[in-house]
């Protein structure tokens, strides 16, 4: 069996950054195919680059989403972005949520007062009651994670 080759430091400083092109092999642009001093991993690089093809070559959308193995919304969403907010409007956004939304401060408090009316309580009934007061569901971790914080519960917007 052939031994796995050790990604390069840059490569694994690019992934814990969130900076790691996913598709690089998707890039076909001249620049990054002939010259070592641009690489097709650092996404921040791409997209400057691609960004820069069209407002100062005057390439094409059509092309510059073609070159850099992008659709044309991702290159107008960067343009945006650029404009909006400079070289760190083209850092990726986190996805997803961005703090436990489900987990108000009423929900916690309710569970609180539950385990100290009845210390040893089992999460999956503490679960159960906020879905029956509440009528939401809340999973396990999630719960026992709000429960452990030391920091105080978020306040309602």
């Amino acid at each position: 069996m052939a031994k796995r080759k050790k990604p390069d430091q840059k490569t694994l400083e690019l992934k814990r950054t969130g900076t790691l092109n996913p598709r690089p092999e998707s890039v076909a642009d001249t620049l990054f195919k002939e010259n070592p001093f641009f690489d097709p991993k650092d996404l921040l690089q791409v997209r400057y680059e691609m960004l820069r093809r069209h407002s100062v070559e005057g390439i094409s959308i059509v092309d510059v989403a073609a070159n850099f193995g992008v659709s044309r919304p991702t290159v107008y969403q960067a343009q945006a972005a650029f404009r909006q907010a400079g070289l760190s409007g083209l850092l990726p956004k986190q996805r997803g949520p961005k703090e436990g939304h489900k987990l108000s401060v009423e929900v916690i408090e309710h569970v609180r007062a539950l385990r100290v009316a009845e210390p040893g309580l089992p999460t999956v009934t503490c679960i159960k009651a906020v879905q029956e007061k509440f009528g939401i569901t809340v999973h396990r971790r999630s719960l026992e994670r709000a429960l452990a914080s030391k920091k105080k519960p978020r306040h309602p917007v």
